[in-house]
């Protein structure tokens, strides 16, 4: 048996990071939303991830985030773990927003690192307590400098993970070796943030993954899970390679555009991105279709 984390994994472990679905008009589609959890849910996704990057969250009200969990918990919540989105640069409106999911039946929280006002340290340190102290949720940190312009360093994520309520950081920082320090001394669940990395993070204690690609491949992303600590790694490598073409075809573009194409091009609930997400053009769509193909993702 491979050494990981695995035993400790709050919030499941192949989440995927759901994109909000859309009516042909932009109004939130609450009868899609429920369709596709459910559909993610039956493909192996023990938790969803609500009003985050990949849900559109800096283009959707406060009401429609309340809305999208609230139907969300409605659909799969008695079968699967539902994460809401609070995170944003104020941290009286992420406050806000913690309060809200509470209330809509959320079973924790995301909070990213505030983006555009690149807070010191202590400012996200003071963000973050913030936010957990609001609510009664448990809290998954979102670490992703990429976005943000800042990255949540190694002492202030130990501080972090002395609040009872922070108990989990989803990592798409992209450094394994900030990563391994991280984790051996905040104890925190770790999650996989980037797609590429997922294999590597379990390599180095992550106890699962927030995934945009389980969109469309939950099942080896279970299975992957499943290879690596039954001990098989080189079985988890190979699906790791298989999933390569899928991984770079959904981040060839902005990810939520990519998604939202690769679900109407399976028939599933998606709809238009918001602006300024525009949709992919035709040239994009015919190499996202070559992409997905490459990775046996049936269109």
């Amino acid at each position: 048996m491979v050494a990981t984390s695995t035993s400790k994994a709050p919030f499941g472990r192949v989440l995927t990071a759901m994109v909000t679905p859309f009516t042909a008009d932009g109004a939130l589609d609450i009868d899609g939303a429920q369709r596709l959890a459910v559909h993610l849910v039956d493909a192996g996704n023990d938790g969803l991830v609500l009003n985050g990057t990949t849900g559109e969250s800096p283009t959707t009200t406060d009401a429609e985030k309340d809305d999208l969990v609230r139907a969300v918990v409605a659909a799969v919540g008695d079968r699967a773990r539902v994460i809401a989105g609070v995170g944003t640069n104020d941290t009286a409106h992420s406050v806000a927003l913690a309060r809200r999911a509470e209330s809509s039946g959320a079973h924790g929280l995301l909070t990213v690192t505030p983006y555009y006002n690149k807070p010191s340290q202590e400012g996200l340190y003071q963000h973050f307590t913030a936010i957990a102290d609001s609510s009664g949720l448990p809290v998954m940190l979102y670490d992703i400098p990429a976005r943000s312009g800042v990255p949540i360093e190694t002492e202030t994520i130990v501080r972090l993970a002395e609040h009872p309520r922070i108990i989990a950081n989803k990592d798409a920082k992209g450094d394994l070796a900030a990563a391994s320090w991280a984790i051996s001394r905040s104890g925190l669940a770790w999650y996989s943030g980037e797609d590429m990395l997922n294999l590597p993070m379990l390599s180095i204690g992550a106890c699962g993954f927030v995934s945009v690609v389980a969109h469309l491949v939950a099942a080896d992303l279970c299975a992957l899970f499943e290879a690596y600590t039954g001990g098989d790694v080189t079985k988890a490598a190979e699906i790791h390679q298989r999933l390569l073409p899928v991984i770079t075809g959904i981040f060839r573009a902005q990810g939520v555009v990519t998604t939202k194409t690769a679900l109407a091009l399976r028939g599933l609930p998606a709809g238009p991105v918001r602006l300024p997400l525009v949709g992919l053009g035709a040239a994009q769509t015919e190499q996202l279709k070559q992409d997905l193909a490459a990775g046996g993702v049936d269109l």
